[in-house]
């Protein structure tokens, strides 16, 4: 996507590792000024500096006011705008009924739902006219997989706040999508994983559930964010991506 991002200021939380973090990458490569965040400093220090391109790594956890406002004061007076955001910033646990506690929900509701919600309203005031907005979903909100209540919840709660959004921005010519991952090899779902071998196995399981025998991969979705958040899909508003490998389709 050469150049697709020429002259565009994108902010891109949870956007360290993973999935956002290649899409940082993909956005950088098309000539546009990228802003990451992530929780852990060192590790969104290196990420920053690993992308080649003008990307700025701030620390903020999409859970704080005070760490939102701050980062959008930075980009303000940095760039004084922001034409793409990509809402990656997630939580996600296994809690099988009977489980779950009142913070395994906060950790979850909060992330992807208060966090997501906040990110976005305090992006508002800086979007251009015309802007984009993506939020990253995921298939857990359409398929049910045991001891994902709460995540598949929260997911479901993303897809629908797109959905109004989309509608509430028309006056701005702002388009919000949605991007949903299905069975993918990141670190936030190896973190389920204990060992090394554990993790092997997750993403082989994972896959078997696809017709394309296989988990996912952070660059085949962040290639489906870039489209999304670039002019290339201008038309697209409201809608929910799902790149999943066949996972919910057949």
């Amino acid at each position: 996507m050469s150049n697709a991002f020429h002259d565009k200021v994108a902010v891109v939380t949870g956007g360290s590792a993973g999935i956002g973090y290649v899409t940082a990458q993909k956005i950088a490569e098309g000539s546009g000024t990228v802003y990451i965040t992530g929780r852990d400093q060192d590790v969104l220090t290196a990420a920053a500096a690993d992308i080649s391109g003008d990307v700025i790594g701030v620390r903020a956890d999409s859970r704080s006011a005070d760490d939102l406002d701050r980062l959008f004061a930075q980009v303000e007076r940095r760039s004084g705008r922001v034409d793409v955001l990509v809402v990656n910033a997630a939580a996600i646990a296994t809690a099988p009924l009977g489980t779950i506690t009142e913070d395994i929900i906060r950790t979850v509701f909060d992330v992807n739902i208060t966090g997501t919600i906040m990110t976005v309203q305090k992006a508002l005031p800086l979007l251009v006219d015309g802007g984009v907005i993506v939020l990253t979903g995921s298939m857990a909100a359409h398929k049910a997989s045991r001891g994902r209540s709460l995540y598949a919840a929260s997911k479901a709660g993303v897809r629908a706040l797109a959905r109004t959004w989309a509608l509430e921005l028309t006056p701005r010519g702002i388009r919000v999508n949605v991007v949903s991952p299905g069975p993918t090899d990141t670190p936030g779902i190896a973190q389920l994983a204990a060992t090394a071998e554990e993790r092997e196995a997750l993403f082989a399981a994972m896959g078997t559930g696809t017709p394309m025998t296989r988990a996912g991969t952070a660059e085949e979705v962040a290639a489906v964010i870039a489209f999304v958040a670039s002019d290339a899909a201008s038309h697209v508003n409201g809608a929910d991506y799902q790149v999943d490998g066949g996972y919910g389709q057949v």
